[in-house]
């Protein structure tokens, strides 16, 4: 009997561990078929604003920009009954030339853990790159992570950019290119630059099949704000907090990234001044405290939306040229006019000294 009760034992750890693993594996695997119903007006413009903006993390600059609202719908399953409570997600963007920039808005209770981000509201901007990736299953490779490499993967790169603010101070600016000793995937702040086939194929942004990290990199900037702060001159990290929690407001969050990269590993999505891309945006909140985790995040839609880099206004060059030309055109008017004034007040002056002087008859000398 003692045997027999130590191997219930043994097979009933086997099961539950099984179920553990299995339950951890299924955690980016919807059940049943999956099912996708896009709004087909949802699109983002990215206009051509040079010098519009400061990137900061607040939302002032961008009153005059328009958006687009997405409700937040579970990644998984994009079910409008189990919508974000808290409101929208406005996703704005624009361009100067050279820098793309994105404003992302989203209403909520302000929560913060210092240190852990798992308890403090995460974004995510993903891309496609390559011309097969899909944003079902990230970029959607069938292979395994055993696998996935850039050869049996070629086609399904998806370029992604994930901020987690549990250790960024708000306004203040994070990321860039490079981060010295930890490849771009600074744990400290958690803006990290990263390009996935699959959920469970990711990589940091410039390593390699090597998988050495000296060599990645971070070309996205980034910083947050939320609408409760009443300190508008500048935080420093002693002041988390930053406010007391559940104050109700907007949480911004604002990114640059340069249109074009050093990209070599078909890692990044490169933007086209007058072409279309493909994107889609993720929120994680800590729902009632409890942190979040990987898959349990909203997104905006449950497929890409086109976002489109629009060149500069031919108007507004008109307007401009046609300014100048105005304003050189009366310039040269009232020069003529002052000529012609002058002209005259000369003659006039002339005809009157004439007159003024005395006429002697010749015959008289």
């Amino acid at each position: 009997m003692s045997l027999l009760l130590h191997l219930q034992l043994f097979l009933f750890c086997l099961a539950f561990l099984g179920s553990r693993q299995l339950q951890f594996v299924a955690s980016h695997q919807e059940s049943g078929d999956w099912h996708c119903e896009p709004d087909e007006e949802a699109r983002i413009v990215a206009e051509f604003k040079p010098g519009f903006v400061t990137l900061d993390g607040h939302a002032q600059d961008w009153a005059d920009i328009d958006g687009f609202d997405f409700p937040l719908r579970p990644a998984l399953d994009p079910d409008e009954d189990k919508e974000y409570k808290a409101g929208k997600m406005t996703v704005k963007a624009l361009h100067d030339g050279n820098d793309v920039y994105f404003m992302l808005q989203v209403d909520g209770d302000y929560v913060y853990s210092k240190g852990d981000n798992y308890k403090c509201p995460s974004v995510a901007l993903m891309f496609q790159v390559g011309e097969s990736a899909s944003y079902h299953n990230m970029g959607g490779c069938k292979e395994s992570p055993d696998k996935c490499n850039n050869k049996s993967c070629r086609g399904y790169e998806v370029d992604i950019m994930h901020f987690s603010i549990g250790n960024s101070i708000p306004g203040r600016l994070y990321g860039g290119n490079p981060i010295k000793g930890d490849g771009n995937n600074d744990n400290r702040i958690g803006l990290v630059d990263m390009y996935a086939w699959n959920p469970h194929c990711r990589n940091l942004d410039g390593v390699g099949s090597s998988g050495n990290e000296s060599t990645a990199l971070n070309d996205w900037k980034g910083a947050w704000w939320h609408s409760s702060f009443t300190t508008h001159s500048g935080y420093v990290e002693e002041d988390s907090p930053y406010t007391s929690s559940d104050q109700k407001g907007t949480y911004y969050f604002e990114f640059t990234r340069p249109m074009r990269t050093m990209d070599r590993l078909q890692q990044d999505v490169q933007f086209t001044i007058g072409q279309s891309s493909k994107f889609s945006a993720a929120f994680w909140y800590p729902v009632d405290g409890n942190p979040w985790h990987g898959s349990g995040h909203y997104t905006v839609s449950c497929d890409w939306v086109p976002l489109d880099v629009t060149p500069g206004s031919s108007t507004q060059v008109k307007v401009a040229s046609g300014s100048s030309w105005d304003a050189a055109a009366g310039f040269a008017f009232l020069i003529s006019i002052v000529a012609f004034c002058v002209s005259i007040f000369v003659g006039y002056w002339v005809s009157k000294t004439k007159n003024a002087i005395s006429f002697t008859p010749i015959d008289r000398l």
